[in-house]
């Protein structure tokens, strides 16, 4: 069997959203096309990446508690860039599956942006990885 790379795997052209659309925007993008991550990209570079967890995480829950139209007010004025992981851990799309499951192990991240002479073409997940672990053990039987 031949090494499996991240390209054989990955999902091509992700969903992204630039880093000045707001936090509901982030979270209705993501709803609608049944996603839980979304890459921040302003003019074609990557700067981010947001997450569901990131939105429930860091957005207090005590926003609501007050008053819910406030919030929901408040909430529409805050950018993605204020919530996104900056900086994120990035892979090209001829790295060996292996060492992208193990980049995600060691730094305890569940999604990494593939990236191919700095230009974005793709995403790989923990999932993708789960799936791609199960056909092979299929494979073998």
């Amino acid at each position: 069997m031949s090494a499996q790379l991240v390209k054989d795997w990955m999902s091509r052209e992700p969903i992204t959203i630039s880093s000045n659309k707001t936090i509901p925007e982030a979270y209705w993008i993501m709803v609608e096309n049944n996603i839980r991550r979304l890459l921040i990209v302003d003019d074609g570079v990557l700067q981010g990446i947001v997450t569901m967890d990131d939105l429930r995480q860091k957005i207090p829950l005590t926003t609501f508690a007050v008053d819910a139209i406030r919030a929901s007010d408040l909430l529409s004025q805050c950018s993605v860039r204020q919530v996104m992981s900056q900086n994120p851990k990035t892979i090209s799309s001829e790295t060996p599956l292996v060492e992208a499951a193990q980049m995600m192990l060691d730094h305890k991240i569940s999604t990494l942006p593939v990236l191919d002479d700095q230009k974005i073409v793709g995403i790989i997940t923990e999932s993708d990885i789960f799936r791609a672990f199960v056909r092979m053990h299929e494979e073998e039987d």
